[in-house]
């Protein structure tokens, strides 16, 4: 898979942890896998890892975003949006694969197809002010 079909797959995960408890997560993350049959080893490896930093990292990555956010914090974002800033969050902080540039480019890439109308811009704002 290319990295931003991994990108993809990992934000869907980081969002439905928004939905079920941590215990329930396993049992999630196989049934999401098993729908992906044409997915490598490799990339399930690389998924599930991830998707486990970003989970691991939520309070952190959701402490930055709320100081770079006015009138905005996380517990009034919608799921999509938070699920697509932490993906990214992570990314330009913690993963050193992956540049910031890109990591916001692809962020906005998802928001323009999974968020609202305004969710490109209200994800790239928030991300350019945490890259400054």
């Amino acid at each position: 898979m290319k990295r931003t079909e991994l990108r993809e797959h990992i934000f869907r995960l980081v969002f439905g942890m928004e939905f079920n408890e941590e215990d329930e997560m396993p049992e999630q993350l196989k049934l999401y896998f098993d729908q992906l049959e044409d997915a490598k080893e490799k990339d399930l490896e690389y998924i599930r890892t991830k998707a486990q930093c970003i989970a691991g990292k939520a309070q952190e990555i959701d402490l930055l975003i709320n100081g770079h956010t006015k009138g905005w914090k996380t517990t009034r974002m919608n799921k999509v949006d938070l699920s697509i800033l932490r993906v990214a969050v992570y990314e330009m902080k913690w993963d050193e694969d992956v540049p910031v540039g890109v990591a916001i480019d692809e962020a906005v890439e998802l928001a323009k197809k999974y968020s609202g109308e305004d969710g490109p811009s209200f994800v790239n704002g928030v991300l350019a002010r945490l890259a400054d």
